[in-house]
């Protein structure tokens, strides 16, 4: 990132030239139906499935007739990375990403930030949702946000009726409380029925997703901004009784300990999102974009969505999410029109057709105001409110950290407080650019 005002010179002048556009994510609000600038052939490569995207793509032409070249192509996440590196490399680099924040720290070097001049910082946290605020750094904004795909809790009607609880639980202690009257497992500590996929790492899901909204409900940040704008690791490590980041962990993992009455889970037990699917589990904690994936996995299953639970004694209610924003590749060959093209999505009626092709939240704040009657969009939007992110390592690479933390936790290879500090010096060293991680748990 250091380096990276040395590319922002060179594109001053493209820059001056989207000054007299006009600081383009206006065209969010403005109602505007023209857009007089030439777009262009823009190529961009994207997170978000293909057929969702192209369908977005092609409704939004019928009424911008600018966007006729714009054409997208559907990248791997797990490839992500490499894949645009080379590509710019050898010169052949998209001229426009969609991406989720999750792959923005490691793509950072890669990225061209827009200036403040442009864009100003009061413009875009008033226009877009607080989660947004990820792709905000010293040097410029990173990504115009389209997409909020936030963490729900799903629940199998069935299930939880045939154990007389009415409703899925609000709060994690409610959640605990409900252990006992959907768990069965024999006198060997074999589960045949959980209530949720909590307490192990590898076979959780969407472990990374549930991990994160749990410290970021503890108030533990795990990644902030310090006084220099540099990212560093915070796991709410603290000399007091009561460290938040030791409590999330302590509370977790207590989901896979058979002396706790909390126990439901373990590492024998298939993948969560199959449980879930096999009517195996009452609860799963997945994104909102897995709804599609889970009614197709089985038509059978009689399942609803509902906000995350929360902490009983919380003084404020928040939720982790996936943002997704177009982002602008170093080297494009068209980064005029490909900027115009991410305002363009950026309005709020293709935010809209975007968030009805994706089943996804829109990112902007007036839109997620008044959610659509759906009801899919009516638990999905409020999520996406409250929902907050932070700059992560790959997220392979975090997935290795938080998965050797639990796992030192559960096997009692390591105490609480000695797991997450190894993991902040971990992710710590990540930040940094300085590989600290083994092949070996």
């Amino acid at each position: 990132m250091k380096n990276i005002s040395t590319f922002q010179a060179v594109l001053m002048g493209v820059f001056g030239v989207f000054a007299l556009i006009g600081i383009f994510v206006f065209a969010t609000y403005s109602g505007s139906s023209s857009n007089k600038a030439t777009v262009g052939t823009v190529v961009i490569w994207g997170e978000l499935p293909k057929e969702q995207m192209t369908q977005a793509l092609a409704t939004m032409t019928q009424s911008d007739q600018t966007l006729q070249k714009v054409s997208y192509i559907y990248k791997d996440p797990a490839t992500f990375e490499t894949e645009l590196t080379s590509a710019i490399a050898s010169g052949e680099g998209p001229d426009l990403v969609l991406i989720s924040q999750e792959d923005l720290g490691p793509l950072m070097k890669e990225l061209t930030p827009i200036p403040y001049t442009s864009l100003p910082q009061r413009t875009f946290t008033d226009t877009f949702s607080d989660a947004c605020s990820i792709y905000l750094a010293p040097e410029g904004i990173y990504g115009i946000p389209v997409a909020i795909d936030p963490l729900m809790l799903y629940y199998n009607r069935t299930m939880l009726s045939s154990a007389s609880i009415a409703a899925p639980p609000a709060t994690w202690e409610a959640l605990t409380g409900l252990v006992s009257q959907v768990t069965e497992h024999s006198s060997s500590q074999n589960i045949s029925r959980a209530l949720v996929a909590l307490g192990t790492y590898d076979n959780v899901h969407d472990a990374r997703g549930i991990l994160s909204t749990l410290f970021l409900q503890a108030g533990v940040p795990i990644v902030e901004r310090n006084a220099q704008g540099r990212p560093t690791a915070s796991l709410g490590i603290s000399s007091s009784v009561t460290a938040p980041g030791e409590s999330v962990v302590r509370f977790y993992t207590q989901f896979a300990d058979p002396s706790k009455v909390s126990y439901t889970w373990n590492v024998a037990l298939p993948d969560s999102l199959q449980m879930f699917t096999n009517g195996d589990s009452a609860l799963y904690l997945g994104y909102a974009s897995e709804a599609s994936f889970i009614a197709a996995a089985n038509p059978n299953l009689s399942f609803d969505m509902a906000p995350v639970p929360q902490l009983a004694t919380a003084s404020f209610k928040t939720d982790y999410a996936r943002v997704y924003a177009f982002a602008l590749p170093r080297g494009g060959a068209n980064q005029a029109g490909a900027l115009l093209a991410a305002s363009t999505f950026s309005k709020a009626a293709n935010e809209q057709i975007v968030a009805a092709a994706t089943k996804l939240a829109p990112a902007l704040r007036s839109l997620l105001a008044a959610p659509p009657s759906d009801p899919i969009a009516n638990a999905v939007y409020p999520q996406a409110i409250m929902a907050r992110a932070w700059l992560s390592p790959a997220p392979a690479v975090t997935d290795q950290i938080f998965s050797r933390m639990i796992l030192d936790v559960v096997t009692g290879r390591a105490p609480i407080a000695q797991a997450l500090a190894s993991a902040e010096q971990l992710i710590e060293a990540q930040l940094s650019g300085v590989n600290q991680l083994s092949t070996t748990p």
